[in-house]
Formats: C-alpha cells, sequence, structure tokens
C-alpha cells in the first residue's frame, strides 16, 4: 500500500472563460477542499502563465504542470521558468514533463521528435543538476549544455513527474521522477500501468469527465474527442499495449485514409465509457473515485463543459 497522500486536483484554467476572470473560480475550489490545480500544454495557453495567477490568487493550492514538453523550450529557459514559478510560490510547484507528441512537437513547433525517452530522461537530469544552483556543463545525450548557472535561488526543490504511457517511460518515472502522470486510460488500466511506476510514488492522473446523462450526445462528443488523441502514434501505440488494438484498428485505418467522420464513428461504445467519465454528478464522483482506489494519488479532472456549468460539476467532484 502506497504512503502517498491522497490528493484532488482539478484541471485548469476552464475553457470557456477568459483567464483573468477566473480568480473567482479558483477561490471556490479552494472553499470546495481541493488541494491541486494541474495545467496542460497542448494548443491554448502555455502551462505557467494559468498557475502564476493562480499562485497569487490561492496560496493553499498546489500549482502542477501535466504536462510541459521536454522538446519545446531550450533546457537553460525550461529551467529559469521553474525556478520562476518556484520562487513565486515556494513548496508548492511540482513539475510535470513528458514527451507531449509528434503532432505538438513535430508539425506544430517544427522540432524534430526523436529519442523521446532520452530526452525526458535527459532533461529530467539537467533540471535536478541545474535547480540546485550548480554550474552545468555536460553533454547528455539529446542536447549539451556548456556553462549554464541559474541565477534564482530556490527554497524548495519541486518534484518532477514524468508523463508515462508505457512501460519504458513508467520505469523512468519511478526510477529518476518522483512519480508518473498519466491519462486516456481507463479505472482498470490502472492497475496496468501503477506497478511499473513503483511503491510510494505519486500517480497523478488527468480524467476526462463529460458531465452528461444523454448516452447517444457522449457517444458523439466522446469518440470526436477520442479519435483526436487516440489516432496520435504515441497513443495509438499505448492502447495496443494496453489491449483495445482489435477495437481501434478501424478506426486508425479510416484515419489514415484521411476519413476522420468515420474513423471517429468507428470507435466502440464501450471505448467510450472506458476512456471518459459521463452521468449524473454522482456517477461521475464515483467514477473518478474508482481511479484513485486502482492506484491514482491524485485525481485532476479535465472538465468538458462550458463556464456555467464547470464549477458546478467541479463541486460535484470534490473531496467528501
Amino acid at each position: 500500500m502506497t504512503t502517498v497522500p491522497r490528493r484532488h486536483g482539478i484541471t485548469f484554467p476552464f475553457d470557456g472563460l477568459p483567464l483573468h476572470a477566473q480568480r473567482d473560480h479558483v477561490r471556490a475550489l479552494v472553499d470546495a477542499g481541493y488541494t491541486d490545480l494541474w495545467s496542460a500544454e497542448s494548443g491554448a495557453h502555455d502551462a505557467f502563465t494559468p498557475l502564476v495567477l493562480a499562485s497569487s490568487w490561492a496560496p493553499e493550492l498546489r500549482l502542477g504542470t501535466a504536462i510541459v514538453p521536454a522538446y519545446t523550450r531550450g533546457p537553460a529557459t525550461l529551467a529559469e521558468q521553474v525556478a520562476s514559478i518556484c520562487d513565486a510560490a515556494p513548496g508548492r510547484f511540482a513539475l510535470g514533463l513528458g514527451t507531449s507528441s509528434d503532432v505538438i512537437v513535430g508539425r506544430w513547433n517544427g522540432i524534430p521528435f526523436e529519442k523521446p525517452y532520452q530526452r525526458v530522461r535527459d532533461t529530467v537530469r539537467f533540471l535536478r543538476s541545474a535547480l540546485t544552483g550548480e554550474k552545468v556543463t555536460h553533454e547528455y545525450e539529446t542536447f549539451a549544455v556548456d556553462g549554464f548557472r541559474l541565477g534564482v535561488k530556490i527554497e524548495q526543490q519541486p518534484p518532477i513527474l514524468v508523463a508515462a504511457l508505457r512501460d519504458g517511460m513508467l520505469r523512468l518515472a519511478g526510477r529518476e521522477g518522483d512519480g508518473a502522470i498519466i491519462n486516456w486510460l481507463s479505472p482498470d488500466d490502472v492497475r496496468t500501468v501503477a506497478p511499473y511506476v513503483g511503491p510510494d510514488k505519486e500517480i497523478v492522473a488527468r480524467i476526462f469527465v463529460l458531465p452528461l446523462d444523454d448516452r447517444d450526445t457522449v457517444m458523439s462528443i466522446g469518440k470526436r474527442a477520442i479519435a483526436s488523441y487516440l489516432t496520435v502514434p504515441v497513443y495509438a501505440a499505448f492502447h495496443r499495449w494496453l489491449g483495445r488494438g482489435d477495437l481501434l484498428e478501424r478506426t486508425w485505418e479510416l484515419w489514415a485514409a484521411g476519413d476522420r467522420k468515420e474513423a471517429a464513428a468507428a470507435i466502440p461504445d464501450e471505448v467510450v465509457d472506458d476512456l471518459l467519465v459521463w452521468g449524473t454528478p454522482e456517477r461521475c464522483h464515483e467514477r473518478v473515485e474508482a481511479y484513485a482506489e486502482n492506484g491514482v494519488t491524485t485525481t485532476a479532472p479535465a472538465i468538458f463543459a462550458g463556464p456555467e456549468q464547470v464549477l458546478d460539476v467541479a463541486r460535484a467532484l470534490a473531496p467528501r
């Protein structure tokens, strides 16, 4: 049994509201009993700016990135950004770091998506050294740093969690990181991935919540959302590894042929039921708790809802 304390996070910021208008939402999360805010970075806000705002709005909350790509900032720039938020919120920041995907890294940023395992490993090792303030001159396998010394003194070193899908990266998360960040998996899948991370390590799960009780609507929305992720090569490989290859093969074939509408429609209903939390507030709460029962230590739901509804759903998912 893990000795890591249970934490209750939520994915932030919320869609549909300007970032500057979310202070009252953040304060309401504190009142509801949440402990963490976890930002993401995939095509909207960057991962750090929302957390800097939240650090002053809610000094009670821990702040985490889920995730920052290891490729899209130079090592020194990444160290500077991490140090800056550690300085703004001492002892309250956790860095979630991962490969991201070939779409974000290669197609959107024009950076070769090469040696992802090694790039994350090297970045973790560099940050462990750089954040102490020591001068770093080292040739890593995927980049070299010559004479960098961080000019910010950090009061407390942040935990570094590695975004992980399959066994290799999960083991890296447990061996060189302080834990793992996982997503797009079912509660039962947690039983498969958690043992690779090892005992007494934090496991953060981004859990996608669609607070609707209309099955037809859920299936329509859910299949489109799932298709946009699970057709990305790293996620396709992940779900083959989890055993969903036969269920998703037709989707991957149609997507490769350019028929995205039919690709989404080909996703079996059972895959939506597995990967999305949906239904009444009570049902959603129970499903989120199932992740924790199977090994997740920090739940971080991402709520698919408009700004007029998202806070009510967040309260329904709050710790009891």
